[in-house]
């Protein structure tokens, strides 16, 4: 059985190479990715010479698609996706925020994207902003800021870089005993002058 098999790239394919290359995978990479999706052919001497034949046209088609992601892309920049999930008070959701999730939210948005273009490393877990990366083309991505929150308005708090949850409550019971403290301070010290 063989361990790796040779394809030739139609398109650039992430830590694999570059259009043209013909690269070694292994068999199951090659059966249930690469060819199914046609981002690659096995790299016979037929492939190889039909692939030579159409080379230019490949190119071109490619640096057109490329092009039209770039606008998008600029078009697109800044975007910010809204999730709102039932979450603990220290913030943990009661599930996660998937690929498909962020996908739909996305669609929301205007742009029309499947759940493979998000590259998400791992599921969100917890409430506040994180950065996914939305990939047009193969060779264009674009970072989007995900807002996950409980209500719409925390998730406007969240967007200004205001505190939410459990953290802005500590911070607001800190100000009210420093602001107690303070209060209680200034009575003492106006029973010391009644004393004397």
């Amino acid at each position: 059985m063989a361990t790796t098999i040779d394809l030739i790239l139609l398109q650039r394919v992430d830590k694999l190479g570059q259009m043209g290359e013909v690269v070694k995978v292994k068999p199951g990479y090659a059966r249930n990715f690469l060819l199914p999706q046609k981002k690659a052919l096995r790299a016979s001497k037929a492939n190889l010479a039909s692939f030579e034949t159409q080379r230019v046209q490949l190119e071109a088609q490619n640096l057109k698609k490329r092009e039209e992601a770039e606008r998008l892309s600029e078009r697109m920049a800044g975007l910010t996706v809204t999730i709102i999930r039932q979450a603990s008070e220290s913030g943990a959701l009661y599930g996660s925020v998937s690929a498909r999730d962020i996908a739909d939210g996305v669609t929301g948005a205007g742009l029309t994207v499947g759940r493979s273009q998000i590259v998400l490393e791992m599921p969100i877990k917890t409430l506040g902003l994180s950065t996914v990366r939305l990939v047009l083309h193969p060779e264009v991505s674009l970072p989007i800021t995900v807002n996950v929150a409980r209500s719409v308005e925390e998730a406007d708090k969240q967007a200004r870089g205001e505190q939410v949850g459990s953290a802005a409550e500590e911070d607001l019971v800190q100000e009210d005993d420093l602001e107690l403290g303070a209060a209680l301070a200034e009575a003492g010290g106006d029973r010391d002058r009644d004393r004397d």
